[in-house]
């Protein structure tokens, strides 16, 4: 695959991530990375390079993905994905599933096994263990820290979500690939938010908004305060503004600015646009992201 051109760029969260999870939060990225640039360098495809980069941090239990996530207020898992094609405008989504260990493979399965777009609850399970995708126990996905924070905040008065993205939460994670035919891919998974009711879905699995791929603009994965993010669409507003004629990076700042000003909202974006750049916002005080092309890793920060 010598001379050609690809990029990825995966994203961990936008929040107040704690000095004490920077590190593991870059070596996360890092192996998200590294997987999905292994899948490019073999000339396999967007689509494949995206899921092999999100599997990568589901696994990781550093994030609010698979492994990891946050529990609802009832202490369950419920967790949201979606993978979309910038080729053909085919996407798989699910939300409030519970019991698999990678959301985004049963996404996926969505897009590729049924005539649908979009299953939630017990019927997204459903379809995922019968399309081989093993059942993983709530135990197995519970993590001693979530189970920590879940006690704390059951003693919690006036608890609301966005005072998370403000001080500790997030760790939704994404990734935007172009491989070398210039297709162009996106997919998001997340445990959703601490405490949330039974049923909430955030942005994630929303097409438009936390994920959208399209190969005429590009491929946006969107993190944050969920409940604002789709207000604004904030995904498809990236790729309305890389369509207009925006690079990556100004039609990403130009999303979180208006993400902030109509909404107040939170949040944070990965992109690429059609003709291979990259960029990204946020206006929480940290997001972890990271971007690699055919030269190797060229940037990880926090």
């Amino acid at each position: 695959m010598a001379g050609k051109r690809f990029k990825i760029i995966v994203h961990g969260g936008a929040w107040n991530i704690p000095a004490e999870v920077h590190d593991s939060h870059i070596h996360g990225i890092e192996r998200a990375l590294n997987e999905g640039l292994s899948c490019l360098r073999d000339g396999s495809d967007a689509i494949s390079a995206v899921i092999r980069a999100v599997i990568a941090m589901e696994n990781d239990p550093t994030f609010d993905a698979g492994q990891g996530s946050f529990l609802n207020l009832n202490g369950e898992v419920e967790m949201d994905a979606m993978i979309m094609d910038g080729k053909d405008l085919s996407f798989g989504a699910v939300a409030a599933i519970q019991n698999v260990q990678n959301p985004i493979l049963a996404a996926n399965a969505v897009r590729l096994q049924s005539d649908h777009c979009f299953l939630a609850g017990n019927g997204a399970t459903q379809f995922a263990h019968k399309h081989d995708i093993p059942y993983w126990p709530t135990e197995n996905l519970l993590i001693g820290r979530e189970l920590e924070r879940y006690q704390r905040l059951k003693l919690k008065k006036n608890y609301k979500t966005r005072d998370f993205f403000d001080q500790v939460c997030g760790d939704t994670v994404g990734a935007v690939a172009i491989d070398t035919t210039g297709n162009v891919a996106a997919a998001t998974s997340t445990g959703g938010t601490p405490n949330k009711l039974p049923g909430r879905v955030g942005d994630s699995p929303v097409i438009g908004a936390g994920t959208f791929a399209d190969n005429q603009s590009g491929g946006v994965s969107s993190t944050g305060w969920g409940e604002s993010i789709m207000k604004v669409l904030l995904a498809k507003t990236t790729c309305n503004f890389m369509a207009s004629g925006q690079d990556a990076q100004r039609a990403a700042e130009s999303a979180i600015q208006q993400l902030a000003k109509r909404v107040g909202g939170l949040g944070g974006i990965v992109c690429i646009d059609a003709g291979g750049e990259h960029g990204y916002a946020y206006n929480t005080p940290y997001m972890a992201r990271g971007i690699a092309d055919q030269s190797g890793i060229q940037h990880i920060g926090i």
